[in-house]
Order: structure tokens, then sequence, then C-alpha cells
């Protein structure tokens, strides 16, 4: 049976020195193949993640699993951890992007990898696998639109979830 770690972060990950304890907290206590829950705490990855509506169930991986296309939790250079999709892997570097970033890009080193993101809770508590048939459906319709439809989308969706927010509290 698989154990299950809980980190709870809001707004700690501003600062650099929580966030470098946090990870090396990962990476002492939960050991490959172990999961552990983060709460979305930003918007590169809209609209499949929504910030502060879903948690995130990771796993540790291993250096030989196949992690292209995967949504990866990973330590980028300037110390910051970081939750975006893996576009490419050439050897020991993976390149990431969050599904609501039009083009930015990030580089990383394969031992950066802190997770993938198995499966989303929502707002609702519902836990959705992201290996599901439903899952893959969103991500391939989003990932396949022009990228100028993208913008537009996310700019919506964006606005949407402030009014949200503002409303809410």
């Amino acid at each position: 049976m698989r154990r299950q770690h809980c980190c709870h972060i809001k707004r700690l990950w501003a600062m650099s020195s929580i966030q470098q304890k946090l990870t090396s907290h990962i990476e002492q206590i939960v050991k490959p193949g172990e999961t552990f829950k983060m709460v979305v705490t930003g918007y590169s990855m809209l609209p499949l993640l929504g910030y502060g509506r879903d948690t995130i169930i990771l796993r540790r991986t291993t250096a030989d699993e196949d992690i292209m296309g995967r949504i990866a939790m990973f330590r980028a250079s300037d110390g910051h951890i970081v939750v975006h999709r893996i576009i490419a892997v050439e050897g020991d570097v993976v390149t990431l992007r969050g599904d609501g970033n039009i083009l930015q890009c990030e580089s990383s080193l394969r031992k950066d990898i802190l997770g993938v993101v198995e499966s989303v809770v929502r707002e609702s508590g519902r836990e959705v696998s992201c290996l599901s048939r439903w899952w893959r459906v969103r991500e391939r319709v989003w990932l396949a639109m022009p990228m100028f439809i993208r913008r537009y989308a996310l700019a919506i969706i964006r606005r949407m979830a402030n009014l949200k927010r503002r409303f809410k509290g």
C-alpha cells in the first residue's frame, strides 16, 4: 500500500527559504512511488488546473520512468517549485510549459523532476485520474487548439476565475 503525504501550501511559495525547505522535505520523506498532495496556487495550468480550486495528487517518479506529456512538479533553475506539462525529453534535459502559458517554456534536468500528477481533486471533492479517458480527451482538445484561440480563451477563463474569487471572499 502506498503512503500518502499531504502538504497544504498556499501562498508560502513566495518565500524561497520555505520553498527550499519544502523541496528538501519532499525529497527526503516521499520515496519514489509514494504520493503527496498540493493545492494549486497559480494560473499557468489553466484551464485543466485552477488556482485554489484544485488539489493535485503527485507521485514521486523514478529515473527510468516515461514522463513525456505528463504534468510534473519540478525545481526550476531559480529554486522555485513549478507544476507544468512536459513537452520534450532529450537525454537528461526536460522541457516544460504550462497549459496556460502561450510562449514561455522552461528547461530542467531529469533529476529535478519531483513527481508527476496522478490525479486531481476538484472543488466538489471528486477525484479525477489524469490517465482517465475524460481527462486525456480534455488535454488533447486544449493542446490541439491553435495558440491564438488558446490566448483568447485563457483571457476569458482568467477573468472569470478572478470574478469568482472576488465574489467568494
